[in-house]
């Protein structure tokens, strides 16, 4: 999943997937010039992520030389609007890669078709699975699973003179210390941590309080979580754990590359822990994953795994039987997982994931290794958000940033946010 600004508008999706109910027949599919059968396949990405599922597209036609897939490929910014056209215009990818806060959206309009006996998941752990159920059908498959974490570059941690913390004992105002210290030992060259506004971090924050993010069709977290995971932020910025107001919403919206962590000017940071290689990669320093701190006398830490995204079909498509057949290739096929390796998060087939350990690269390993010792902590995957949670970061974000700015107390931005997130999830 990815971690900057969601730039997807709810309320294209919402008239597009409104369009699906009233849609007789499709275009989607069909055959291709030779007479093969074709299956449209959309997903969004980098380069990277291109070059290495055309491969495993490649390999499939091999194995299934009357199928033609065709990918179409988008980077992310463009990807649910585009997707959302097409499913408005009744010309729906046969396979399409989704995320889980569209999930409901989509399958609740009738988008997506139950993939139950269709696609085998024996594989795969039974409460990730749920997460790509809604009503008793299984609507998505997920490709793989990755937890919202702390990300740190111990180098740069033991450079300002800290040492690295205990993160099964170390708490919020810990963090916050650390960061302080972190900025102050580099002599302002090197920032302690970097903003997070995503709502994974607020997710993990609110359960810590027992709290739930989504309780039903509204939010579950009180005015004073919100006010105390701003204040968070707030003392960040005043002890200059972190960059000013300004400079923290700008890096914010960049890409990991351009992340503090990336750039070498910041020693950690919250991030998906499958982006911990890219993380590595721009930085060219060896980070590693921590624990979320926890609230004074928490009796969970809240962290919890997630589908780094889902395979789902449209329930429009010509050809079922061939669109399930590549799901069940992409999540089941060792071949497919040895060319894929963690990039759709850690497999979430045992028996792929085991097939292709000794492939993943250092850090993956590294990220699989921290996973397994974290596991036992973890809480249950979160069930699909409601419908319109689409939105829920950019108004997390826009609240935020009235508060970091000064323009609005955290009483008045909680009960706004509130107000205008409920509203959301709820039309």
């Amino acid at each position: 999943m990815s971690s900057g600004k969601k730039m997807w508008s709810a309320a294209l999706l919402a008239t597009a997937v409104l369009a699906v109910t009233a849609a007789c027949g499709s275009d989607s599919g069909g055959e291709s010039a030779d007479g093969k059968v074709k299956v449209r396949f959309s997903y969004w990405g980098s380069d990277a992520r291109q070059k290495m599922t055309e491969e495993a597209i490649k390999k499939f036609e091999a194995k299934n030389p009357n199928i033609d897939i065709e990918g179409e490929f988008s980077d992310f910014g463009s990807y649910y609007e585009t997707l959302a056209t097409k499913v408005a215009g009744n010309d729906a990818p046969d396979v399409i890669t989704i995320e889980i806060r569209g999930l409901r959206e989509y399958a609740e309009r009738g988008a997506l078709a139950d993939l139950a006996g269709k696609v085998n998941t024996a594989d795969i752990d039974a409460k990730v699975l749920a997460t790509g159920s809604l009503d008793g059908k299984q609507y998505a498959i997920p490709t793989g699973v990755n937890a919202f974490s702390l990300v740190v570059n111990p180098a740069l941690v033991e450079k300002s003179g800290q040492k690295l913390p205990d993160d099964t004992k170390w708490t919020w105002q810990d963090y916050v210390d650390l960061a302080s210290k972190i900025t102050a030992g580099s002599d302002g060259k090197v920032f302690g941590t970097q903003q997070s506004f995503n709502p994974g971090y607020l997710e993990i924050f609110a359960a810590q309080r027992g709290e739930k993010f989504y309780n039903g069709n509204k939010l579950g977290i009180t005015p004073d979580t919100l006010k105390a995971w701003w204040a968070n932020m707030q003392t960040l910025i005043k002890t200059k754990g972190t960059p000013d107001a300004a400079k923290s919403v700008e890096i914010g919206a960049q890409s990991v590359d351009q992340s503090l962590l990336g750039t070498n000017t910041g020693a950690m940071g919250m991030w998906w822990s499958n982006q911990l290689g890219a993380i590595n990669k721009a930085s060219g320093q060896d980070v590693s994953l921590l624990r979320m701190p926890k609230a004074e006398g928490a009796t969970t830490g809240g962290m919890f795994l997630q589908p780094a995204m889902l395979y789902t079909a449209s329930s429009k498509t010509e050809h079922p039987a061939e669109a399930a057949k590549f799901i069940d290739f992409m999540i089941n096929d060792p071949e497919a997982g040895a060319i894929i390796l963690s990039d759709r998060g850690l497999p979430a087939s045992s028996k792929v994931l085991a097939a292709v350990k000794d492939k993943l690269p250092e850090t993956d390993i590294k990220t699989l290794d921290f996973i397994d010792e974290v596991r036992s902590e973890l809480s249950d995957p979160p069930a699909a958000p409601p419908k319109g949670a689409s939105a829920m970061e950019d108004i997390l974000t826009r609240y935020s940033e009235e508060v970091l700015f000064g323009r609005m107390t955290t009483d008045d931005a909680a009960q706004k946010f509130l107000t205008e997130a409920n509203a959301s999830i709820a039309g």
